[in-house]
């Protein structure tokens, strides 16, 4: 992870929630009137008797606001927010670009998104050239597969596997340590 310096009226945060009420904590704040982004994913459930289409957060426990300085104390008052994920002691920013392509990747319904918090190794810069999601870039951290890669979307501490063809990526810098 590292620290975002730069700082803006509004800027997006994510917020621990407590076990499953990502949307009652979601539906609290939005009638507070704060800006607040819970990434779903459809997803077929069995259970003994039926099967079901539902949509399930995508990273359990968690929910992003856009806030200023003035709705801080706002988020955490709220029934469900248990606290801020924290980066170096404070709140951790989350770049707009960051939560962009979290949407861009939830449009695409036939992209199967798997999040792992896997700890998982640094390795190539790398960007997608082809495909939905053409132009995202990041840590290549894992390859899982013929089709399935690890990016790392680092203020959250999470990385995120997509299905994507290698002939689709293109390797922009390699990390040496």
């Amino acid at each position: 992870m590292e620290k975002i310096n730069q700082i803006t009226d509004h800027n997006w945060y994510a917020v621990y929630v407590k076990s499953r009420t990502e949307k009652k904590a979601q539906a609290e704040l939005q009638f507070k009137e704060i800006e607040t982004f819970l990434p779903l994913q459809r997803k077929l459930r069995q259970w003994s008797d039926r099967k079901k289409w539902v949509e399930m957060p995508l990273i359990s426990g968690y929910l992003f606001v856009r806030i200023g300085r003035k709705e801080h104390d706002a988020v955490l008052q709220s029934n469900y927010v248990v606290s801020y994920v924290r980066f170096e002691g404070s709140a951790a920013i989350i770049p707009d670009n960051q939560i962009d392509y979290l949407k861009m990747m939830l449009q695409h319904e036939n992209l199967e998104i798997e999040i792992t918090r896997e700890r998982l190794e640094p390795g190539q810069i790398i960007e997608i050239i082809a495909g939905p999601m053409i132009g995202l870039q990041g840590k290549l951290v894992k390859i899982k597969g013929k089709n399935k890669v690890a990016i790392v979307l680092e203020q959250l501490g999470y990385s995120a596997l997509i299905e994507i063809l290698s002939e689709d990526i293109r390797v922009l810098e390699e990390i040496h340590e």
